[in-house]
């Protein structure tokens, strides 16, 4: 398993360990947008994500899923 560097608190480092992370690709499929949005999201810091190994950016699925939670309503209330 690689490693991933985390920098917030340790409840995160357990549950990243037991989840398999999703690549960008990956998510914007789970969240219905293009992979150019996620991007987006992760350079304006409105997404939770990971970077593994410096650059390559991974996201937990238990970590997306409020989050389209609450993009699916923004989007129903526009």
């Amino acid at each position: 398993m690689s490693q991933i560097q985390i920098s917030s608190d340790s409840s995160k480092i357990a549950i990243a360990e037991l989840e398999h992370p999703l690549t960008v690709k990956d998510a914007a499929k789970f969240l219905g947008v293009s992979p150019q949005t996620v991007y987006l999201w992760v350079e304006r810091k409105q997404i939770p994500h990971l970077r593994v190994m410096g650059r390559n950016i991974r996201f937990l699925k238990s970590d997306l899923e409020p989050f389209r939670a609450s993009f699916k309503q923004e989007m129903e209330n526009a």
